[in-house]
């Protein structure tokens, strides 16, 4: 009986792990970049696509409402619509869909709330483009468990970023340094903290 019972609890996280390597296998492919497209359609249009295919929503400017429905997306002249805000809340967007951000010239507010697949190459990805250190002012990340000091950290290039919210990160190890770079690297920083 106890064979049995063995044999059925490995057979079961055989499939477990099937299961998951399918869905990260999926994600991968949601998140790899398609530069033809990209110059084709512009970079906001590519990007909105990129972040609703992974489950994150986009907020345009001059819009009050999220768009979350990839195939809801506003339909236009290319390069009107360019995205002002970016909600990744549990979404699939991991470091290798990063190149689509490159482009955007106008988010000023990026939340990475439960995201699996973020960890601290996206932070300094992130904060490496250009354009993001000139336009973002508001951030927020939660709960992404591969996020440590060093990602956080990197975040010191956005030089224009105003609001800073980090909750639910265990693999911040030592937080009054990584704070302590941060406000120094950006004095008008608002840091606000909940990660006990």
């Amino acid at each position: 009986m106890r064979l049995l019972w063995r044999t059925l609890q490995t057979a079961h996280a055989q499939r477990e792990q099937s299961r998951r390597h399918f869905w990260g296998w999926l994600n991968a492919v949601f998140n790899k970049v398609d530069y033809e497209r990209i110059k084709s359609i512009g970079p906001d249009r590519a990007a909105a696509e990129w972040l609703l295919r992974c489950g994150a929503k986009v907020r345009f400017q001059g819009f009050e409402r999220w768009h979350q429905d990839y195939n809801g997306l506003p339909t236009g002249p290319l390069g009107r619509y360019k995205i002002q805000a970016i909600d990744a809340t549990e979404s699939c967007i991991m470091y290798r869909g990063f190149d689509h951000l490159d482009g955007l010239e106008h988010v000023e507010e990026i939340k990475l709330i439960k995201c699996v697949y973020i960890e601290d190459a996206c932070l300094e990805r992130l904060s490496a483009i250009q354009n993001l250190q000139d336009s973002l002012n508001t951030m927020e990340v939660v709960s992404c468990g591969n996020v440590t000091d060093k990602g956080v950290i990197a975040l010191h290039r956005l030089r224009n970023l105003e609001s800073l919210f980090l909750s639910d990160l265990p693999g911040i190890s030592d937080r009054q340094t990584t704070l302590d770079r941060l406000q120094t690297a950006l004095p008008r920083l608002d840091i606000t903290l909940d990660l006990d």
